[in-house]
């Protein structure tokens, strides 16, 4: 792969991969240069790109393991999903300062999950990822990634519940 196939193959992922890395890292300067660490990776096997069925879901599975890494070394647990995509597409534009506690809520919710459903929800409900990619980039069954994804969607429901329930009774 020469230079412009690869820009014209893997830049193009850049924001994804940044959103990706950000949402593990919750550091701006930290997830960028990650997304660097992985194009270097990338440009390093250039030569060997052509063999991979798909380059997008080798650069996720590239950050996903470069972030861990990250956290272990830190031992900093994951946290923080900003921008959740169904929540956020959902509120009225309106007046958005009014779910501000909701959207805090939803928040600490999926903070809970473990680990992988986090990243599972990330995967599907903010990138928009298919099973099969999901699945690949995560090397996991579709059918856990279904039942993960699944649970913690049950969860975040549950927890979101609870809380509006309770202040409903607080009233």
């Amino acid at each position: 792969m020469d230079l412009m196939e690869f820009q014209n193959t893997v830049y193009p992922l850049q924001h994804k991969l940044f959103r990706f890395a950000k949402r593990f890292l919750d550091q701006t300067e930290e997830a960028e240069d990650l997304v660097q660490e992985v194009f270097i990776r990338l440009w390093n096997r250039r030569d060997k790109l052509d063999e991979y069925r798909s380059v997008e879901a080798l650069a996720m599975i590239t950050t996903k393991n470069l972030c861990l890494d990250k956290l272990k070394a830190r031992k900093f647990p994951i946290e923080n999903m900003d921008n959740h995509r169904l929540f956020i597409e959902n509120i009225p534009q309106d007046n958005p300062a009014d779910f501000s506690d909701l959207i805090q809520g939803i928040h600490l919710a999926i903070k809970t999950l473990p680990e992988q459903q986090q990243m599972i929800m990330h995967l599907r409900d903010i990138e928009g990822y298919e099973f099969e990619e999901i699945a690949e980039v995560l090397e996991m069954h579709e059918n856990a990634i279904r039942v993960a994804l699944s649970r913690a969607r049950k969860r975040v429901r549950e927890l979101l519940t609870k809380t509006n329930v309770y202040e409903y009774q607080r009233n």
